[in-house]
């Protein structure tokens, strides 16, 4: 195994750490500022589009995109390359993803379209979206079964005549509520009485479609992401059938092929959030002093500090591994690895972030520090692309499988 990064990483590298510091952190307050003067939770603010700008004429954009694209400035880098450019920009979850087009669930549903999207969808919806000209969603959870299951989803994907005709409700769909979204990728059932795994289908709904309401935003622990976490109710909603994704049943395979990338993605951001949390959490204790000494002095707070330490390295360790088998022998191949970094990197991270927090004491659960929202934010990671649960249950059916290789097979 080599994890040594490339020359050409290396070289990303050192531009995006240069982009940070000149806009990106700079850029946070006045974020911040713009999102309270507008009094709209989603509010898209303007010193975002200036720094998709800045990061364009830096070649800093489209990262995530395996598939090398002078056009649209996707250099085409590996998964193990791109692992700590998405680490980086995790250090501020909230502006630099997005300045660099590399935001969840964009990026999942840019893929989606790459790999099964015709070419009127990649005319009308994959370049606007790799231009940064456009937002997406996408829309497979829903309130009424547990959606840890993808086979449980309802919604009805009907066919009449030259359409599908929708119905069902969905909820936190992610970015559903960004200013500029613009699409839909929905997952429904279009054959109930198909195999259990090929019941379900995608399509490509424009989110203006008659019949899709916006019923509600979601908030996450209090906040109301400017993102937006929707619910959706789908009523007759009528798409013609060039609106399908590959072809009636593969929904459930799309699914698996689009969660791969982005878990891992998740999780190399939350090594940036767990990072940045330990830099705020030794500024901190340098800084205060309690009964006479600074709060560093105390062994606890070391130890905190050393394992926090210990932890990151371990677990982006484990992350590097997993991109390298992703690139190396294929996502199905490293399912075991990829279940294993989604529920380790936002659990470390957690902890970390936590501590950090107890450092900080009262100013840590408020918002002039990110703590509190990088606390919610990886608290949420835990459920979404699958609770920790469901990834567990396949580490351990695989190990339990390998002592004895016909364990709880269904005859």
């Amino acid at each position: 195994m080599e994890f040594a990064p490339s020359p050409r990483a290396l070289e990303y590298q050192e531009k995006l750490l240069d982009f940070m510091d000149s806009y990106i952190y700079p850029a946070e307050p006045i974020y911040a500022a713009q999102m309270a003067e507008s009094g709209n939770p989603n509010f898209h603010p303007p010193i975002l589009e200036e720094l998709k700008t800045e990061a364009k004429k830096r070649g800093l954009w489209n990262l995530f995109h395996p598939h090398e694209d002078e056009a649209w400035g996707s250099p085409g880098l590996s998964n193990l390359d791109y692992a700590p450019l998405a680490e980086i920009m995790g250090r501020s979850p909230y502006i630099a993803p997005e300045a660099m087009n590399c935001n969840a669930p964009d990026t999942g549903n840019m893929e989606v379209l790459q790999l099964f999207g015709t070419d009127e969808h990649k005319e009308k919806w994959l370049k606007p979206l790799l231009a940064g000209e456009i937002n997406s969603a996408f829309c497979m959870t829903e309130p009424d079964v547990a959606s840890s299951d993808a086979t449980n989803v309802q919604l009805r994907m009907d066919a009449d005549g030259d359409e599908y005709v929708l119905n069902g409700r969905k909820w936190f769909a992610s970015n559903a509520l960004h200013a500029n979204c613009k699409v839909l990728i929905v997952m429904g059932k279009t054959n109930v009485d198909a195999a259990k795994h090929r019941q379900q289908s995608m399509m490509v709904v424009p989110i203006d479609t008659p019949g899709v309401t916006i019923v509600r935003g979601l908030p996450v622990f209090g906040y109301m992401d400017r993102e937006g976490h929707a619910e959706i109710l789908f009523e007759d909603v009528r798409v013609p059938k060039t609106a399908l994704l590959a072809e009636e049943g593969d929904g459930f395979m799309i699914s698996q092929a689009r969660l791969g990338p982005g878990r891992i993605h998740h999780c190399m951001r939350s090594i940036g959030m767990a990072e940045r949390a330990l830099d705020l959490m030794i500024g901190r204790a340098q800084n205060r002093v309690t009964f006479g000494e600074p709060v560093a002095n105390r062994s606890n707070i070391q130890d905190w500090i050393a394992e926090a330490r210990i932890e990151i390295e371990m677990i982006r360790l484990l992350t590097f591994k997993t991109a390298w088998l992703m690139d190396t022998v294929g996502n199905q191949k490293a399912r075991i690895e990829i279940a294993a970094i989604k529920v380790a990197g936002p659990s470390v991270a957690l902890k970390i972030i936590d501590r950090a927090i107890q450092v900080h004491g009262g100013g840590g659960i408020t918002d002039d520090f990110p703590l509190a929202s990088f606390y919610a934010h990886q608290r949420t990671l835990r459920l979404a692309d699958g609770p920790d649960e469901v990834h567990k249950r396949t580490i351990a059916q695989v190990e339990l499988r390998r002592i004895s290789p016909e364990w709880n097979k269904k005859k």
